[in-house]
C-alpha cells in the first residue's frame, strides 16, 4: 500500500531546499572573503630582529606591539579586512586582500613604527628614543578614570620640553603622533573625528619627573591600545622580508571565474554519472550534493574564512569525494536487493551495514587533512580547513540527507517490486530463501582472481620504486622557488605574449631571466622565475615597468632560502605525521597488518607523483605537498572500503583455516568493491580534469598531481594493499594453524560472568 504523505513529503522538502537556496545563495557569496589571490593584493612575512647592537631581545610582547603598529598603519592604507597574525620564530604574517598600492603598502608597513612627541606647531619635541622600551601600561587615576602611564629615560629633558609648550599658550598640548607626515597639521587634524594622531594631552606646568600619566576620555580599550602604539613607536626593531607575495587583481579575477567554471562543469558531468549509473539514488545524491556545496560556502561565509584558490579546489575536489559515501550506500543496497531482500529492508540493511566503512574513511581522510592544517602554511592551511569542512559536511548531507530524502520515497512503498529504479536487473535477483549469503554474489569481476600473480604484481610495484629512486637520484626534483628560494613573477596582458617580446623588455630595465613559460588561455600569460629573491625595490621597478607596458600589476612571490628549507622541512614532517597516524588509527579500527600494508601502497601513491614530476621536469611548489597529502588520504579512504568488506567476509567465515580462505575473502572483497572503488575514482577525476582543463593555471601542477596519484591509487588499492595483507596472514596461519575472525563467547552458567 503506498502512503503518498511520505511522497508528498519528499517534493515539500525539495522545494524547501530549492526556495532556501534560489534565495539566500547570492547574498551567501557575497559574504564570503576572497584571499588575496582571487580578488588581488599582497601578503608578506616579516622576521622580527633587534635593531641595533644594543637592542634588547625581540619578546612576545615585542612582536604583540608591532602588530599593532602594523595594524595602525594598514588602517591608513584602506584595506577593509586586513589579516595579521604572529608565527612562530620571532615572525609576523601579513595579509592585504585588495590594497590598491602594493608598492606603497610594502614601503609603509616595512619602516620602523616612528613615534613622535610635537607641540601643536607641529615641531618636534621629542621621539620614541625618549620612552623607556616596553613600560607603557594602561592605569586608572585617583578618579577610577582610564589612563596611560609611561616612563622617560631623561626626567629633565621632558621638563624642558613641557616648559617650551607652557610658553605657547593657549596652544599648549603635547601631540603624540606615529609614523607622522610632512602634509599632516595638528590644528587641522584635530577638527577630524578620526585624527591622525595619537592622543594631545594639554600641558598645565613644568614636569620634571620621568613618570608621565596621560589622562582623556579614554576607555579602557582605547587606553590599552595608546599604551600598545606607545610602546611600538618605542621599538628598536627591524622588520625583515623572508616571503612575500603579490597578486594582480586581473590576474585574481581571472583565476576566480576559471576556477569557477571548472567547478561548474565537474558538478554536471557528476550529475550526469550519477542519474546513470545510479537512477533514482543518483538524482537523490545530485540533489544532496547542491545541498553540500551550499552548505559549504554557507559555513565559509559564517565563520568569516578566506576562500583562496586553492580553497576552491578543495571545494571543487570535496564534491568528487562526498559522492563517494552516496555511492557505498547504494552499492550495499544493490547488493541487498539482490540478495532478495525487499526494497525497504535492503535499503535498512544496506544503509546500516555502510555507515561503518564510510565514517572509517572519512575519519582518516580528515586526519591527513588536519595534518595538512597544521603544518601548512598560508593559502595551503585555507585548502586543508576547506577540506575539512567538506569531509563534515558530506558525511552529514550524504549519510543522513541522502537516507532521509530516499528513506521517504522507500517508506512510501513506490518503490516496492521496482528494483529498475536502483539500476538493479531483476534476473541478477536471488530468491530470500535461498539464504543466499551476500559475499557470495556473483560480480562483472568474477574471473578475476587478484591473488594468482600475487608476487607479480608486487615485483612490479617494487621495480617501479627502484626505477623511481634511480631518476630521482639523477634528474633531481625541480623545485620552484617555494623550495629552494628565489622570485617568481606573473606577467597578464590583454594581447598574446612571446617570449622574445618579455626577453627585450626584462633587458630594457636590466633584469634578465632565462626562465621565462607562456601560460594561460591564448598565452596572455607569462611566468619569469628568478634564482634570488627580490629586493623591494626590484619588485617596485619590476611592477612599474610591466604595470605601464601590460596595464596590469604583476604577481610576484619572493621566498628566501631560510623559509625556503623551512617549508621542505615542514612538508616532509607532514607526510611522516601522517602516515604514522593512519597507521595508529587502522591498526586500532582494524589490525596493524594491515595498517602496515595500506600505508606501504599510500606511500607508494605519493612517491609515483614525485617520480613523473622528477622525469617530466615539472615543477614542485607549495600545493605539492597539498596534492600528495590528499592524494594519501583518499588513497586510504579507497582502501579502508575493501579492507572493511573483506574483514565482513572473514567474520562470516568465522576462522580461515587455509590459504584458500584467505583467498576467498580477499578476491571477494576487491570483487564486490571495485565497482564502488572505480565508480568513486572516475567522479574525483571528473573535478581534477575540469581543474586541469578549465580551471586557472595557478593550480595546474596542483591539480596533475592529484591526477597522477588517484590513478595510482586505482592499481594499488586493487593488486597492492590486499595482496601484502594475504601474505602476512599466511605467515601467520602458518605459525598458528587457523586464524579466528570471530571472538567466541563462553559461558560456564547463567549465573556465572560471561567470559571472553
Amino acid at each position: 500500500m503506498m502512503k503518498r504523505g511520505k511522497l508528498v513529503s519528499f517534493f515539500i522538502l525539495i522545494a524547501v531546499f530549492t526556495a532556501l537556496i534560489s534565495f539566500t545563495v547570492k547574498p551567501v557569496l557575497n559574504n564570503i572573503n576572497l584571499g588575496l589571490d582571487l580578488q588581488g593584493g599582497f601578503e608578506v612575512l616579516y622576521e622580527v630582529k633587534p635593531a641595533g647592537e644594543n637592542a634588547e631581545k625581540v619578546t612576545s610582547e615585542t612582536l604583540k606591539s608591532t602588530v599593532v603598529a602594523l595594524d595602525k598603519r594598514i588602517n591608513a592604507l584602506g584595506v577593509a579586512e586586513p589579516s595579521i597574525t604572529i608565527e612562530s620564530g620571532n615572525r609576523i604574517r601579513v595579509q592585504l586582500a585588495g590594497v590598491k598600492d602594493q608598492d606603497e603598502a610594502r614601503e609603509m608597513l616595512s619602516t620602523t613604527a616612528q613615534l613622535s612627541f610635537r607641540d601643536a606647531n607641529d615641531k618636534l619635541m621629542m621621539d620614541g628614543r625618549d620612552l623607556v622600551q616596553g613600560a607603557a601600561k594602561q592605569s586608572f587615576d585617583q578618579q577610577n578614570q582610564p589612563v596611560v602611564t609611561l616612563k622617560l629615560k631623561d626626567s629633565q629633558k621632558f621638563a624642558d620640553v613641557t616648559k617650551k609648550i607652557l610658553a605657547e599658550a593657549p596652544n599648549n598640548q603635547l601631540v603624540i603622533w606615529l609614523d607622522h607626515k610632512d602634509n599632516q597639521k595638528f590644528l587641522t587634524e584635530s577638527k577630524k573625528e578620526n585624527p591622525a594622531f595619537l592622543s594631545a594631552p594639554n600641558v598645565s606646568q613644568v614636569l620634571n619627573t620621568n613618570q608621565v600619566e596621560i589622562s582623556g576620555s579614554f576607555t579602557v580599550a582605547e587606553a590599552n591600545n595608546l599604551a600598545e602604539l606607545l610602546n611600538a613607536g618605542a621599538l628598536p626593531v627591524k622588520l625583515t622580508e623572508v616571503y612575500s607575495t603579490s597578486v594582480g587583481a586581473a590576474f585574481g579575477q581571472s583565476a576566480l571565474q576559471d576556477t569557477m567554471l571548472a567547478g561548474l562543469i565537474g558538478l554536471l558531468a557528476i550529475f550526469v554519472f550519477m542519474l546513470i549509473f545510479y537512477r533514482l539514488p543518483g538524482l537523490i545524491a545530485s540533489v544532496t550534493l547542491s545541498i553540500y556545496t551550499y552548505i559549504v560556502l554557507l559555513i565559509v561565509s559564517l565563520v568569516g574564512a578566506t576562500m583562496t584558490l586553492p580553497g576552491i579546489a578543495g571545494l571543487i575536489l570535496g564534491i568528487g569525494m562526498a559522492v563517494d559515501a552516496n555511492i557505498i550506500t547504494y552499492e550495499r543496497i544493490k547488493e541487498e536487493i539482490r540478495v532478495g531482500r525487499t526494497i525497504k529492508k535492503a535499503f535498512v540493511e544496506g544503509s546500516k551495514e555502510s555507515f561503518r566503512t564510510i565514517l572509517d574513511a572519512n575519519l582518516t581522510t580528515i586526519i591527513v587533512a588536519g595534518v595538512l592544517f597544521v603544518f601548512g602554511t598560508s593559502s595551503i592551511r585555507g585548502f586543508a580547513l576547506i577540506l575539512i569542512i567538506s569531509i563534515l559536511v558530506s558525511f552529514i548531507t550524504a549519510v543522513y540527507g541522502s537516507r532521509i530524502m530516499l528513506g521517504l520515497i522507500v517508506n512510501s512503498g513506490f518503490l516496492d517490486n521496482r528494483p529498475g529504479w536502483f539500476a538493479v536487473k531483476r534476473k541478477s535477483i536471488h530468491n530470500i530463501s535461498e539464504g543466499y549469503e551476500s559475499y557470495k554474489l556473483a560480480t562483472n569481476f568474477d574471473n578475476i582472481d587478484f591473488l594468482k600473480h600475487r608476487k607479480v604484481y608486487l615485483s612490479i610495484f617494487a621495480g617501479i620504486v627502484i626505477a623511481g629512486i634511480i631518476c630521482l637520484a639523477t634528474l633531481k626534483m625541480n623545485l620552484g622557488i617555494d623550495f629552494s628560494s628565489g622570485t617568481r613573477a606573473e606577467l597578464t596582458a590583454d594581447k598574446t605574449l612571446t617570449a622574445a617580446k618579455i626577453t627585450k623588455e626584462l633587458d630594457q630595465i636590466g633584469m634578465p631571466s632565462n626562465d621565462i613559460v607562456l601560460t594561460g588561455k591564448d598565452q596572455k600569460s607569462a611566468v619569469v622565475s628568478y634564482k634570488g629573491a627580490f629586493s623591494q625595490d626590484e619588485i617596485k621597478k619590476f611592477n612599474n615597468h610591466f604595470k605601464k607596458e601590460y596595464g596590469h600589476e604583476s604577481s610576484i612571490n619572493t621566498v628566501t632560502p631560510t623559509v625556503g628549507q623551512e617549508l621542505a622541512k615542514n612538508g616532509f614532517f607532514a607526510l611522516i605525521i601522517a602516515s604514522l597516524l593512519i597507521i595508529v588509527y587502522i591498526g586500532f579500527r582494524f589490525e596493524l597488518k594491515m595498517a602496515v600494508s595500506a600505508v606501504i601502497s599510500l606511500l607508494f601513491d605519493g612517491f609515483v607523483i614525485f617520480v613523473v614530476f622528477s622525469i617530466f621536469k615539472i615543477q614542485v611548489d607549495l600545493t605539492f605537498i597539498a596534492a600528495v597529502l590528499t592524494v594519501i588520504g583518499y588513497s586510504i579512504n579507497d582502501t579502508i572500503v575493501t579492507a572493511d568488506r573483506v574483514r565482513e567476509i572473514g567474520q562470516k567465515l568465522r576462522v580461515y583455516k587455509n590459504k584458500e580462505d584467505l583467498a576467498v575473502a580477499v578476491n571477494q572483497g576487491l570483487r564486490q568493491t571495485l565497482t564502488r572503488s572505480l565508480a568513486t575514482v572516475f567522479t574525483v577525476l571528473i573535478t581534477v580534469t575540469a581543474l586541469m582543463i578549465f580551471g586557472s593555471h595557478s593550480i595546474w601542477e596542483f591539480s596533475l598531481a592529484l591526477m597522477i596519484g588517484l590513478v595510482s591509487s586505482i592499481f594499488t588499492s586493487m593488486f597492492m594493499v590486499m595482496q601484502m595483507w594475504y601474505g602476512f596472514k599466511v605467515r601467520e596461519l602458518n605459525k598458528h594453524g587457523e586464524i579466528k575472525t570471530v571472538k567466541e563467547k563462553k559461558y560456564k552458567s547463567k549465573k556465572d560472568k560471561l567470559v571472553v
